[in-house]
């Protein structure tokens, strides 16, 4: 051993791998399923709806087709509130018809669809007790309007007020009209020529009841 020598060895700088280091390909196959795993699940949280929305601007019993609509992708904060609006997914009827005006660039309301038998109607708003409405009737729905008699009168029958018509529009219910608030509001499309008189003033009483169509 010689005193004062170093006898360390040299340092060998370190190179980056080739191409051929199995060692970079594992990185590589590791960085890609990060990426994928990554893309999989940003697609899964993507909980959007596509719906229909106008394309321009559509007045009241104007026939809707695709031409007049677009897509649109919506995230609802409330899912109920995405069955207020016609999905891309559903199937577009042949003869939809505005019942009310829908403005450009807004997204289809189911309330303001009808169809070729609904022209020439007048929107009715009545008051229905939620115990005579069936639960699945709804914007869109058809259904029979019937008077039924006053409770205490034991010899009168229910009358058909109105048959097949469209539930243009049911707003949330409320207290401040009908006399409880289970009552539901309901907007119906009436055709113009029928006698409005007795439904208004059975509606006021409570004594409209609802019978679905399907």
């Amino acid at each position: 051993m010689t005193l004062g020598k170093n006898d360390a060895p040299s340092a060998v700088r370190a190179q980056p791998p080739g191409w051929r280091d199995p060692r970079l390909w594992i990185g590589v196959a590791i960085v890609a399923a990060s990426v994928v795993a990554g893309a999989r699940i940003i697609g899964g949280s993507d909980d959007s709806i596509a719906v229909w929305g106008v394309a321009g601007d559509l007045a009241p019993g104007v026939a809707v087709d695709a031409g007049d609509l677009e897509q649109a992708r919506v995230r609802f904060a409330d899912p109920a509130d995405a069955e207020r609006y016609l999905r891309v997914a559903d199937e577009l009827p042949a003869d939809l018809v505005l019942t009310r005006g829908v403005g450009d660039g807004e997204l289809l309301p189911r309330a303001a669809l009808g169809t070729a038998d609904d022209a020439g109607t007048v929107a009715l708003s009545v008051s229905v007790p939620g115990s005579q409405v069936p639960t699945s009737v709804g914007p869109g729905s058809r259904v029979d309007v019937w008077i039924v008699p006053d409770s205490g009168d034991d010899k009168a029958t229910a009358t058909l007020a109105v048959e097949d018509v469209a539930v243009i529009d049911s707003p949330v219910g409320s207290s401040d009209f009908g006399s409880s608030s289970t009552d539901r509001q309901l907007v119906l499309g009436i055709p113009d020529d029928t006698d409005l008189s007795d439904l208004i003033l059975a509606s006021g009483a409570g004594r409209v009841m609802l019978v679905g169509r399907g």
